[in-house]
This record gives C-alpha cells, sequence and structure tokens, in this order.
C-alpha cells in the first residue's frame, strides 16, 4: 500500500512539472500587437495597439484641374495622392494603346516578325494617325511597338489583335479581362487603339492602374521614355522611316518638357479631347497623372500639359521616399523557454531595412507600428530565424518586414535531466516491486512445498502406526 501511495505521488509531481513547462511555454510565445514609435537600436519597452488607417481621404490640391478627370498616384503603391472625378466615365482615346501595348509584350517576342493583313491597315479611319503600313508588310514587334507607342500608329493596334487573338473582338475580349485582373471596375474597351466608340470607356483611375502594371514591365519603361525611333527598312518600305514621341514632356525643345519625365502616352479624339497618361522620376519617387478630357485654359495652354505638371510637382513637392525601418535594429526582447541561463534572453531584430511613400510632413521618428509574434518559440533556435513580423500603416499602405533571431539560443538540459530522473526513480520503484514480487511468490511457493511434504510425512508416520499396532 505504501509502495503505491509512493508512486501515486511520483505522477503527480511529473504532472505538475509538465503543466508549469507547457504554462511557460505558452506565456513567453504569445502573439504581440502592438504599435509604439520607430524602432531604435534598443529595444522598445512599451508599445501600444495600432490605429486602423485604411481609410485615406484625397487631399484637393490647391491648383485648378483643367481636365474632365484626373488622378495622379505613387506608382509604387498605388495611393491616391490627387485627383479631380478620376471615377468619372470619360473616353480613353490613343491612351488605349498602353493596354494593347503590354498584351502585344506578354504574347510576343520582340524579334517575331507580324505581317499586316488588309483588313487591319483598312481599318483606321480618315483622320487617325498611322505609320503608312501596307498590306503584306511584314514588321518584327519590337518596331511595331516604337511606332505604336511612339508615333501612336493607329493600324498597329490591329496588327497586334489580329496576330495574337485572331480578330478584333476576341483581342477586345482580352483587354477587357486584363483590365479586370488589375482592378479596373468602369472600363470596356471595343478595339486596340482608341478608336471612337461609345462603349468604349474607362476612367482617370483605372487608367492609372493600368499605367502603373505597364510601367513595372522594362520593355514598355524603354519604349515610352524614347523621345524618338527609327525603323529599319522593310519589305514594302525600302527607307528607314523616323518618328518623334507626341508627348512633349520629353521633348526639351518643347514649352511643356519636364526634366522628370519617363513616359507615357498621349491621345486625341473630338469625343475624348486631349488625354495624357505622365510619368515622373525624381529622387525615388515615382509618380502616374491620368489627364482625360483636357481642353485648353484661359491663356491658351493645353490643359492636358499644364494639368499633369501641376499634378506632378504636387506629389514631388508634398510627399518623398522615406527609410523609417532599418535593418538589424532590436524591435523587442524576448525570454525563450527551455534555453539556457545565458542565451535564453533574445532580441528580436528587422531583418530588411523599410522604405515608403510618405507626406514630408510626416514625423518618421513617431510612426506607430504593430508586432507579431510566432505561437510556439522555443530553445533550439539559429540566429537569423525568423520569429515574428513587424508592420507599418502609413495612410492605408502596409509596410511589414520580418523579425529574426539576435544570436543563437542553445536548448537547455535540466528539464531532460529532471525527467530522466523521473523515469529512473519510476524504474528503480518498478524494479523493486518486481523484486518483491518475485522473493513474494518464491515464498509462497517454499511454504506450499513444506506444508505439502509436512503433511505428507504425517500420513506416512499415521500409517506405520497403525501398521505397528496391528502387527502387536
Amino acid at each position: 500500500m505504501k509502495n503505491k501511495k509512493f508512486i501515486f505521488v511520483i505522477i503527480i509531481i511529473l504532472i505538475i512539472l509538465i503543466n508549469t513547462f507547457t504554462l511557460s511555454y505558452a506565456e513567453q510565445s504569445t502573439d504581440s500587437d502592438n504599435s509604439s514609435s520607430s524602432p531604435s537600436n534598443s529595444a522598445t519597452d512599451s508599445q501600444q495597439s495600432t490605429e486602423n488607417r485604411n481609410t485615406f481621404d484625397v487631399p484637393e490640391p490647391d491648383f485648378t484641374i483643367y481636365s474632365d478627370g484626373a488622378i495622379l498616384i505613387d506608382a509604387t503603391t498605388g495611393k491616391v495622392l490627387a485627383g479631380k472625378d478620376f471615377d468619372k466615365i470619360l473616353y480613353p482615346a490613343s491612351t488605349t494603346k498602353i493596354l494593347t501595348a503590354i498584351l502585344a509584350i506578354e504574347n510576343c517576342s520582340l524579334d517575331e516578325q507580324i505581317t499586316a493583313s488588309r483588313s487591319a491597315v483598312m481599318s483606321i479611319p480618315v483622320g487617325y494617325s498611322n505609320a503608312g503600313i501596307v498590306e503584306g508588310e511584314t514588321i518584327s514587334v519590337s518596331d511595331l511597338l516604337d511606332m505604336f507607342l511612339i508615333h501612336s500608329a493607329n493600324e498597329i493596334g490591329f496588327i497586334f489583335a489580329e496576330h495574337i487573338s485572331g480578330s478584333v473582338s476576341d483581342f477586345a475580349d482580352l483587354m477587357n479581362k486584363k483590365a479586370v485582373e488589375l482592378g479596373c471596375t468602369n472600363t470596356h474597351f471595343t478595339n486596340p487603339s482608341g478608336i471612337q466608340d461609345e462603349d468604349h470607356y474607362t476612367t482617370a483611375h483605372d487608367l492609372a492602374l493600368i499605367a502603373k502594371y505597364c510601367m513595372q514591365n522594362e520593355t514598355f519603361r524603354n519604349i515610352v521614355s524614347k523621345t524618338s525611333c527609327r525603323v529599319a527598312p522593310t519589305n514594302k518600305y525600302d527607307q528607314e522611316r523616323y518618328f518623334k514621341n507626341t508627348n512633349s514632356l520629353l521633348d526639351s525643345s518643347n514649352r511643356y518638357y519636364y526634366e522628370n519625365a519617363i513616359g507615357v502616352k498621349t491621345g486625341f479624339t473630338t469625343q475624348a479631347k486631349n488625354c495624357l497618361i505622365a510619368a515622373s522620376q525624381k529622387d525615388g519617387l515615382e509618380l502616374i497623372a491620368v489627364i482625360l478630357g483636357a481642353e485648353a485654359t484661359e491663356e491658351g495652354l493645353s490643359g492636358r500639359y499644364v494639368d499633369a505638371i501641376n499634378l506632378l510637382n504636387y506629389g514631388n513637392d508634398n510627399y518623398q521616399v522615406s527609410q523609417f525601418a532599418t535593418a538589424n535594429n532590436v524591435v523587442q526582447d524576448i525570454v525563450v523557454p527551455n534555453a539556457t541561463k545565458e542565451t535564453e534572453n533574445l532580441q528580436l531584430i528587422i531583418k530588411d531595412s523599410l522604405s515608403g511613400l510618405v507626406s514630408k510632413t510626416l514625423d518618421l521618428q513617431n510612426l506607430k507600428y504593430s508586432v507579431e509574434i510566432n505561437d510556439n518559440i522555443s530553445a533550439p533556435i539559429t540566429s537569423g530565424t525568423v520569429l515574428g513580423k513587424i508592420t507599418y500603416n502609413i495612410d492605408g499602405i502596409l509596410y511589414s518586414s520580418d523579425l529574426i533571431a539576435s544570436h543563437n539560443v542553445e536548448e537547455s538540459k535540466i528539464l531532460t535531466i529532471i525527467f530522466q530522473i523521473i523515469l529512473a526513480i519510476l524504474a528503480l520503484i518498478i524494479f523493486a516491486k518486481l523484486l518483491s514480487w518475485i522473493k513474494n511468490y518464491n515464498n509462497k511457493k517454499f511454504k506450499k512445498i513444506h506444508k505439502n511434504k509436512h503433511k505428507k510425512s504425517k500420513k506416512y508416520d499415521d500409517n506405520s502406526n497403525s501398521i505397528y499396532k496391528f502387527n502387536i
């Protein structure tokens, strides 16, 4: 009975040790979702919850916008920085060509040769710009893209449409599908070049999303930033052709020249009026402005260029790309369960520096951030292991970096030793009980045998006496 009580006590102690370890483990690995100032080289001690700032009101610029719809966005995040009626449905004219061009880049090789059909070159109404391509003329995709985006040659859109999809209507379906994939919600295209059609429309915001996607492609970027292009002779044209870019922002001799301009595309029809997609890059900040339905200003200036320049200047004057988190900065200290005393205190550090678009008036030293720490953190841990994440929410845009271990954390052997001791004790108890049982068993067996012998001997003696008595 005493042995049973002893075993019961050992089991209870074992359960308490296991529960204590589990509780400590859970307390150390609980997720945190806190906020604090920008992390410095020392760990942040106190943190508060991040404010939810996913909604962001577009500020009104302090200048007149002459177009029917306009927008300025950050080309990296797509954040809207300024605008006017940017969700208003309007005609895009030749700015349509950027979507056709990116589809051609994604579906054709640049050295691929395409032969123009009669239907493609005859599809362009009188008064629309063209490159004079004739039926049966074979031209490389690279040269076609140059003439299409730089000179705005309309027949090339139809050449691409037939080559890629077999028909203009099927290619229009491809365009609309791509527009939806890019987040467009008020866009519908019926042709690849922007020929006027009541069912061919978009918004400044949708077009900015398309332009943002296009500018991520190096081939596209290189073409739209050119001031001119030269096209080699073909099987139908024995002379080199030269075309100047229709975008005056790129022309250093033009009054609308913009030093930081890097593209993108102009457009005009009587119904759409003057349209422009403009992009600039300065000090790491890339901006995209879309102008739809522009007319001349009161001074007789081009409304689309005035609007574009004003919007780009507004973006550069009020925003900048700044680093607000530095790699290897300490964010938080934690104590790692089941680690050695020498290594249990661990610093969580930022893996990668974070930079992004911020207002020039923003105090970078007091930016709020949230921290998430992984569940089930325990030794051993290798230096550089990802143990969490830090996230900044700046005007609804999230910037994140992993949090990693600052050093190796070695596993403590104490708990293992305790378990081994307990197991050894249990083994000894079981062994002792086994020996005791064997001993008792042998004693009982011995007594039984002895008793049987005694009975047998007694019986013999009784029988002998009875014979002896009989004989007498």
